[in-house]
């Protein structure tokens, strides 16, 4: 469940970029994106998925 919350906020961060042309909260957007990028590869790392049953 806590991937589906780190990936729902980069798509959200990838959108806002599309529209967004202040270059302070284009920064602040990149940021916010890569720490949430970081999280989401800290919890896969933490929580590796269950290999498919053959």
């Amino acid at each position: 469940m806590a991937d589906f919350i780190f990936e729902a906020n980069i798509a959200h961060y990838t959108k806002l970029l599309t529209t967004e042309t202040d270059v302070g909260k284009i920064a602040m957007i990149h940021k916010l994106m890569v720490e949430e990028r970081a999280k989401l590869a800290e919890w896969h790392a933490k929580n590796p998925r269950p290999k498919a049953a053959e």
